[in-house]
C-alpha cells in the first residue's frame, strides 16, 4: 500500500442479497471500529426498516436511520430510510430527499456516493456489495475521481453479481475482495487511524 491515509467515512451500497452481505461485513469489524459507515440498501418504500434491528444485534457498531442534518460519527452505522435519498452536504451533514428515483431506486446508491465524494474527497472509502442492477457504478467512479478508495465485493462471492460486475466495468476499482475478507481489510485500514 502507498502512503498511509486517515479515512473519515465509508459508504456502502447493496441491493439484492444485501442483508446477508451487510451482516457478514458488520460482524467482521473489530470492536471499537472508528470510521462511520453510511449505507444504502435497496428496500421497498413501505418497509418497516427491520434492517436496523437485525444489524444492531451484531453490536460492533450502533446502527440507526440517518436523520436530517445529523453528522456521521465514529462508532456508528447509518442507514438510508425507506423511500428517501440520502445525501451528504458539503458540511458533512445528512440531507433526506424524495426526489425522483435514480436507477429505479430511492434510496439510490449513486446519490449517496456522489455527494459523499464531494464532501469527503480523498478521505472516503466506497464499497459496492451484491445487487441486481448497476446502481452505485457512477458514484464509485466519482469517489475514485476525488481520490477516495474504492472496493467491490468479488462477484464470485455475491448472492447477485450484477451490481459488483457493473462497478468493476467502470475501471474505477482499487480492490476486488471476497465478502468475508472485506471487514478484515477495513480493520487493517482503521488500525492506521489514530483514536480520537
Amino acid at each position: 500500500m502507498s502512503q498511509k491515509k486517515r479515512y473519515e467515512a465509508i459508504v456502502i451500497g447493496s441491493s439484492a442479497g444485501g442483508l446477508n452481505a451487510l451482516k457478514v461485513l458488520l460482524h467482521g469489524l473489530s470492536e471499537g471500529f472508528n470510521i462511520p459507515l453510511i449505507i444504502v440498501q435497496h428496500i421497498s418504500a413501505d418497509s418497516e426498516n427491520y434492517l436496523i434491528q437485525i444489524l444492531n444485534d451484531i453490536r460492533k457498531l450502533q446502527v440507526k436511520e440517518a436523520d436530517e442534518k445529523e453528522q456521521p460519527m465514529p462508532g456508528m452505522a447509518y442507514l438510508a430510510p425507506p423511500n428517501y435519498h440520502l445525501l451528504l452536504e458539503p458540511d458533512r451533514t445528512f440531507t433526506l430527499t424524495i426526489d425522483e428515483r435514480v436507477n429505479y431506486a430511492r434510496p439510490s446508491i449513486d446519490v449517496l456516493f456522489e455527494t459523499a465524494a464531494e464532501a469527503y474527497k480523498d478521505k472516503l472509502i466506497g464499497i459496492i456489495l451484491t445487487g441486481a442492477n448497476n446502481d452505485g457504478s457512477k458514484g464509485l467512479k466519482k469517489i475514485k475521481d476525488f481520490g477516495g478508495l474504492t472496493i467491490v465485493q468479488d462477484p464470485e462471492t455475491a448472492e447477485v453479481a450484477s451490481m459488483p460486475r457493473a462497478a468493476i466495468l467502470t475501471s474505477a476499482v482499487d480492490q476486488i475482495i471476497p465478502l468475508e475478507e472485506i471487514a478484515p481489510f477495513l480493520n487493517s485500514l482503521t488500525d492506521m487511524n489514530p483514536k480520537s
